[in-house]
């Protein structure tokens, strides 16, 4: 794991705009902590304290995240991470003023708000004790999401079913239209997902 700290890197980054930049709320934290990934990225962080290559940043959250270390992580598993974090994790953060993140430079810094994370996290990423950890801090796999998309599976599992039998009056309307409606409930679900944020 390479950290970056020779002076041209750091320069990298604008810092005239941080005194600017308004505090977060509350809310505002614990939805960005509500994702493992998120927290662990910013732990990283916090724990190099420079300027540090986006690589290393994914690969060292890989690795926590599949409980191994750098060296044995596979192929899959350090694309994963670095797709998710190149795509949606790290953009987020930097839009909030949280990271300073040069894509095209492949670097990362904590950014003017970055503190404001420090205690609520412990050395594992998680939430510390001395905050609430009602369902802010719900981990990726405890997302509503999964559950609505479980929901809907089963509700179109029933409807095919009772249709295939002959249920009356589910015989009324065409296989056709019952398929139509499943798939639509799947792409509206999807976009709202898409439309909330929620990775």
């Amino acid at each position: 794991m390479s950290v970056s700290s020779d002076s041209t890197a750091v320069e990298e980054f604008d810092h005239a705009s941080d005194e600017s930049v308004e505090p977060l709320s509350r809310d505002k934290i614990f939805h960005i902590l509500q994702t493992q990934r998120r927290r662990d990225a910013l732990r990283f962080l916090k724990d190099t304290g420079g300027t540090v290559e986006m690589r290393d940043l994914a690969e060292q959250v890989a690795a926590w995240e599949n409980d191994t270390t750098v060296q044995a992580l596979t192929s899959d598993e350090r694309q994963r991470v670095y797709i998710a974090l190149y795509q949606s994790h790290l953009p987020k953060l930097e839009s909030e003023g949280i990271i300073r993140y040069n894509k095209s430079r492949g670097i990362v810094e904590r950014g003017p708000l970055a503190d404001q994370f420090d205690p609520y996290l412990d050395a594992n990423g998680r939430p510390t004790d001395d905050v609430e950890t009602t369902e802010e801090f719900q981990s990726e796999d405890e997302i509503p999401w999964l559950r609505y998309y479980r929901v809907l599976t089963a509700v179109g599992v029933a409807l095919m079913a009772a249709t295939w039998m002959g249920v009356s009056p589910l015989t009324v309307v065409p296989d056709l239209v019952w398929n139509v409606l499943i798939v639509a409930s799947f792409a509206a679900l999807s976009l709202a997902q898409l439309l909330t944020n929620d990775e």
